[in-house]
């Protein structure tokens, strides 16, 4: 996978968590204005609903995951099948990167 793509994900999922805190931040100070008493049961209903979005996370994640090693699979399989072998699933262009050192 992409340098990028790893970096792009990482803070794909930053941002992901600092809304969702924001979000619930906003929607607890809103309810603790109208109703005073109902601050803690609306806490605990949008900290259930944070945790269950970061469970359903994860698991996008994972299906993620899972169907991109799948698709490698058929690559190489497919490669195979024409008579050419496949990289390995870890190998990356290394090309000019240039970065200030030598290999």
């Amino acid at each position: 996978m992409h340098p990028f793509a790893l970096a792009g994900a990482a803070a794909g999922r930053l941002v992901h968590y600092a809304v969702s805190g924001v979000v619930g931040g906003l929607i607890i100070r809103g309810v603790s204005k109208r109703l005073p008493d109902g601050t803690p049961a609306a806490r605990k209903v949008l900290v259930g609903g944070i945790a269950n979005g970061i469970v359903a996370g994860r698991w996008l994640a994972s299906a993620a995951e899972e169907a991109r090693l799948k698709a490698g699979d058929m690559v190489a399989e497919a490669r195979t099948t024409l008579g050419e072998e496949a990289p390995p699933p870890s190998a990356v262009g290394v090309e000019n990167h240039d970065h200030g050192h030598e290999h």
